[in-house]
């Protein structure tokens, strides 16, 4: 193989742009407005209702979620074979962290988004259980979501680690988005650590990684549909032919 084949296409980079940019909307759709819509913290009872009453809009969100990890499957490829020439190794361990956040962790969790609902429209629970204590159940499904989607955040804050230092020994995209990436992985770690040790900044943390996700992740994805790439890493690939 020569080493023009060996580098990634602009093509490319602005095809994993472009998933990415679905990523975004599915998942920020699914955790923003679904869940961010019908889940009233600590009102179980509420809850309830509100997944009830709009049943529809609870399981589009699942839906979404899942588009989300079945894409993110394939950008975690995209972005080894991106980095793969520079340090195939630290490439290769970024990709298997994205791999087991979303693909892996986050698809499992799903079921717990799933059962929240089905049990509050079980039959055999609704006739041995009374109301509230279906409610409850449901409750703590979500609960249990959530703390799956932190898990999964960890392992996404390592990704985001290793891909911003990618980015800045690399050259193919701004060194700034090295730095942006290193943000955003910061506040992944600190949401995932901090509200599993340090309970009750949950509305501070999920601030954190609301404005590092936007410099990182959003930034990044913009760049990557608009430019590609650096030209420095396209000439590099011209010099090549």
């Amino acid at each position: 193989m020569t080493i023009v084949k060996a580098f990634a296409s602009v093509k490319l980079i602005r095809f994993t742009g472009l998933l990415y940019l679905l990523v975004i909307i599915c998942a920020g759709f699914s955790q923003g407005y679904v869940r961010g819509t019908l889940i009233v913290p600590g009102n179980a009872v509420e809850t309830a209702n509100n997944l009830l009453q709009n049943k529809g809009l609870f399981q589009l969100g699942l839906t979404t979620d899942l588009i989300a990890f079945l894409l993110d499957t394939v950008i975690a490829v995209m972005l080894y074979k991106i980095f793969k020439p520079f340090d195939k190794t630290l490439a290769m361990v970024s990709s298997a962290f994205r791999l087991i956040a979303h693909p892996a962790i986050g698809s499992l969790n799903l079921l717990n988004h799933y059962m929240a609902l089905k049990v509050l429209e079980s039959d055999s629970l609704l006739s041995s259980l009374d109301t509230a204590q279906v409610q409850q159940i449901s409750a703590s499904f979500l609960d249990a979501h959530h703390y799956g989607y932190l898990l999964a955040g960890s392992f996404f804050g390592v990704h985001c680690l290793l891909l911003g230092i990618l980015i800045y020994r690399t050259g193919v995209f701004p060194k700034i988005f090295g730095g942006f990436m290193l943000g955003a992985a910061a506040g992944y770690l600190i949401e995932s650590f901090g509200n599993f040790n340090v309970p009750g900044y949950e509305h501070y943390t999920a601030l954190i990684v609301g404005v590092a996700a936007v410099l990182g992740e959003v930034g990044l994805t913009l760049y990557m549909l608009v430019k590609g790439a650096t030209e420095s890493y396209k000439n590099v690939r011209v010099s090549q032919k």
